[in-house]
């Protein structure tokens, strides 16, 4: 058998069977095969194949690497956001950047009361005796108050007695509502003036004195008071209205330091006009924030 002779020869490669090549040959004569280069091609061979999985190690580290990173920013992230299974599949959320934006808003402010009674411009709230002091009683704490006469004049000086009637006319009183209550044997008459402004109900309080008093209110079984004999009187001013009180007792007898219940009488009846003067203030504050 001879070597290198015959058709074309296939490349042969160490690593599939039954595969040849050319062997390399010396020079000499008898065609010996040399060993040598045999060898270092062999040699060469499997540097190139050491260095291909050096390589594909390196990548392979590569990847790794890149895994083990995602894999810290997910667990980082989670101390943020729910688990995926808490929340269901999950989807791409769209961009809120595009969508349209909204100006910050915030409830407007209630409307004061007050406001709606502090000119006649915006009172407008139809105005009585029985709707300024609606019922045939009032309670306050333990006492029981009983409704008696009322009485409505366009013409203030002549429903007040004392410095008052001066007081009401020169700031410009444009009427005067009373009403009387009872408790056992003592009765107060309170008075309701009304101005055009606050300001003007103010100056009537500031004006008056202690001579300044609303006259007594009787009829209706109430008897006459304190039309002789010494009373105790109160005065203040809320919005366009100031509001007097006198009280004493039905007998004629002259209240004295010690008449304790009639100074509580006065006092509750003046808080009562005070509350009443503010509701119908927040009536029409209620109304006006309806309709707007």
């Amino acid at each position: 058998m001879s070597f290198g002779q015959g058709g074309p020869q296939s490349p042969w490669d160490p690593w599939k069977p039954h595969s040849r090549q050319d062997e390399p040959w010396t020079g000499d004569g008898d065609r010996t095969p040399d060993w040598a280069a045999l060898a270092e091609a062999s040699e060469a061979r499997a540097r190139r194949r050491r260095m291909l999985f050096v390589g594909a190690g390196a990548l392979a580290t590569v990847a790794i690497a890149g895994a083990v990173a995602v894999a810290v920013v997910s667990a980082n992230g989670s101390d943020k956001t729910p688990a995926a299974s808490s929340q269901g599949p999950t989807t791409d959320l769209p961009s809120q950047s595009g969508g349209p934006s909204f100006a910050p808003t915030s409830a407007p402010p209630p409307l004061d009361p007050k406001e709606f009674i502090a000119s006649a411009a915006k009172d407008k709230a139809p105005l009585s005796p029985d709707l300024l002091f609606p019922g045939t009683q009032l309670t306050q704490g333990d006492a029981v108050y009983k409704k008696g006469p009322t009485a409505d004049t366009r013409t203030c000086s002549s429903a007040a007695q004392g410095s008052l009637p001066q007081v009401l006319d020169a700031n410009g009183c444009t009427r005067l509502i009373r009403v009387t209550y009872t408790r056992d044997d003592i009765a107060v008459t309170v008075g309701v003036a009304v101005f055009d402004t606050e300001a003007q109900a103010a100056k009537a309080k500031g004006d008056a004195d202690k001579k300044s008093l609303v006259r007594s209110l009787s009829g209706g079984g109430v008897e006459s008071f304190c039309t002789g004999a010494v009373c105790r009187s109160t005065t203040n001013a809320y919005g366009r209205y100031a509001y007097f009180t006198v009280g004493g007792f039905t007998d004629g007898e002259s209240v004295t330091e010690q008449a304790t219940e009639v100074f509580r009488a006065g006092d509750d009846l003046a808080e009562f006009t005070f509350r009443q003067i503010h509701r119908r203030g927040e009536a029409q504050a209620s109304a006006a924030a309806t309709a707007g």
